[in-house]
């Protein structure tokens, strides 16, 4: 993910980071090119040259998105309650994020409850349980 400032702009390592991370995408976007037009996996450039993972099983790992009630979504309208795609780029003063499907404006942040106002019972205190 990377950090957008309005005041300074892209430092000279975020620039190279992004420039890395466009590479890494557009390989990919090229590789989904060439199956969806019919070239299987194993006639794509470099295909030979891949490491090999051994005793590998399937798994999931966490990726930084958003969290918030929404309006004006192009796909899910004004929802309550939705989680964004990846989240790639924010501007420092939180006014947009950048995720991996489009550019949200945002609005004001999620403000936590005050004590005893949780959204999420802890039901292993036993204090609430009595």
């Amino acid at each position: 993910m990377f950090n957008l400032s309005r005041t300074r702009g892209l430092t000279a390592t975020t620039r190279r980071d992004i420039d890395e991370e466009i590479g890494r995408v557009e390989k990919l976007l090229a590789d989904l090119k060439a199956l969806r037009a019919g070239t299987p996996p194993t006639e794509l450039p470099g295909f030979d040259q891949a490491p090999i993972l051994d005793n590998w099983s399937h798994s999931r790992m966490m990726l930084p998105c958003l969290v918030g009630s929404v309006t004006g979504h192009p796909r899910m309208g004004d929802k309550p309650v939705i989680h964004t795609s990846d989240l790639w780029v924010t501007a420092d003063d939180y006014s947009c994020a950048r995720t991996l499907s489009r550019w949200y404006r945002l609005g004001r942040p999620y403000e936590h409850p005050p004590v005893g106002g949780d959204l999420f019972i802890d039901d292993t205190d036993e204090t609430k349980l009595s």
